[in-house]
Formats: structure tokens, C-alpha cells, sequence
């Protein structure tokens, strides 16, 4: 029989907004991997598990010593916040196992709600049509792909949710991300910042790009940027996708 491990996204942090099949995964696991946050956020469903923690940066050795876990016979669970396959683990482990001595090993992925959802949720409907999620973290992406990426999609006229956008040293990558969307779309162009979703401090706050709060935009943030077809009204946030220019709606 192969060797099993579960990469779980257990969603923003909430158990609330765990799906049903990560918590059964997380209950009938005998040990757990994940960064110490995470752990936490999930510790009612696995007291008396082994803890396989880890800090930031720490994430291959995480993910190694969850695979060795599972040769030696427990049933491991990586966990991820938001979706494990979107910035998550589920494709670290995919690529370890390319390794000889990981081969047999088969990864699972139990999909959860991504921060671009969850915020989007708190903020309204702000991706109700196409849009784009970019990362602004240039630790695993060199800052020239992240500086194309964001001009084109500026240029598409998409909604995006900007992931990790500054932290205690980084900051620029936003800023050139405002640059380019008040260059393509425009000073009155509507966004959000999500802050903690979810979670206590949570905090929805609307801007236009010409006067956007850089100064209110922390580690546990998610940017969300509209597009032309963005409105924002009684308190929330809302992509147009259509319906009144086929059936009439709101006219």
C-alpha cells in the first residue's frame, strides 16, 4: 500500500470556513506539518497529534520531514492557509517526491478557501467576472517577472488580488503596483484592503487608487484592486458583469 500525505488549505484561519473534508482529514491524521500560525489556528482538531512545526523559510525541511513521517508509517497532514495549491504546499510536496526516495509516496491535495475568495467575500463581489491573483513576494519570484506581470495585467483592464503585498522590508512592489493600475486604469480606479479576514482585527477598508493607504497595509493583508467595471455602493464592492446591458437589471 503507497505511502499517503494530505496537503489540506484549512481557508483564512477561521474553523468556521474549514471544509468538512479537511477537518475529517485533520481528525483521522496521527500528525500534522505546518507553520506554527497555522497549527494554532487549527488546534482543537489536533491535540495529542505529532506536531511537525516550522517557521517561515523553513518550508522544504517542513515538508521533507512530513514525507519521512509518512514512510515510517503515520498518516500526515501539511497544512496550508488559504487553498494548499495556490501559494501553499501542495506543489513543494509534488516536487519532493520526485526524489527516488519519496517516489512511492502519493500527495493529496484537500482543496480549502483562498484568501482572494475570503477577502472578496468581506469586501463584496469584486471578482465576479475574470480576474488575476499575483503574489508581490519576491522570495520564490524575481522582481522583474512580478514588475511584468503586473504591468500586463494592468493593461487588461482585470480585477486582481494582490497576495503578500509589503512586509517590515518590503514595500516597493506595491508601490509600483499602484503606479501601474492609476497608469492604465486611472485615479478613481476602487479597491480594498482586507486585513486579518476572518479572523479578530479583521478589517475591510475602500480606497481609489489615487489616494491609496499605503500606511494601512500590514503582513496579513490581501489587496484587492478593481477594474472599469468596479463599483463600489452601500458598503460593498461589486464587479458589473453584464446583466444589465442583456437583461435590463438595475435600470
Amino acid at each position: 500500500m503507497r505511502a499517503e500525505v494530505y496537503a489540506v488549505g484549512i481557508g483564512p484561519g477561521s474553523l468556521d470556513l474549514l471544509t468538512p473534508q479537511a477537518e475529517k482529514v485533520l481528525k483521522s491524521c496521527t500528525a500534522v506539518a505546518g507553520y506554527k500560525l497555522y497549527l494554532e489556528q487549527i488546534g482543537p482538531l489536533i491535540a495529542g497529534k505529532k506536531i511537525i512545526p516550522g517557521g517561515m523559510g523553513q518550508e522544504v525541511e517542513r515538508c521533507t520531514r512530513a514525507l519521512e513521517a509518512a514512510l515510517e508509517g503515520e498518516t500526515v497532514a501539511v497544512v496550508s492557509s488559504g487553498d494548499a495549491g495556490v501559494y501553499g504546499m501542495a506543489g513543494l510536496l509534488m516536487e519532493l517526491t520526485q526524489e527516488k526516495r519519496f517516489s512511492e509516496i502519493e500527495i493529496i491535495v484537500v482543496p480549502g478557501i483562498t484568501a482572494a475568495l475570503s477577502c472578496a467575500a468581506l469586501a463584496g463581489a469584486p471578482l465576479m467576472n475574470d480576474f488575476a491573483v499575483l503574489s508581490l513576494s519576491e522570495l520564490m519570484t524575481p522582481e522583474a517577472v512580478i514588475r511584468k506581470r503586473l504591468e500586463a495585467v494592468a493593461q487588461l483592464d482585470l480585477p486582481v488580488a494582490l497576495y503578500n503585498p509589503k512586509s517590515r522590508k518590503r514595500h516597493v512592489l506595491l508601490e509600483y503596483a499602484v503606479e501601474m493600475f492609476r497608469k492604465y486604469g486611472g485615479d478613481q480606479l476602487p479597491g480594498a484592503l482586507v486585513r486579518d479576514a476572518w479572523r479578530e482585527g479583521q478589517c475591510v477598508r475602500f480606497f481609489t487608487l489615487g489616494q491609496f493607504p499605503f500606511d494601512e497595509v500590514q503582513m496579513t493583508t490581501l489587496v484587492l484592486i478593481g477594474n472599469s467595471q468596479t463599483r463600489i455602493a452601500n458598503g460593498r464592492m461589486f464587479c458589473l458583469r453584464g446583466y444589465r446591458e442583456k437583461y435590463g437589471v438595475g435600470q
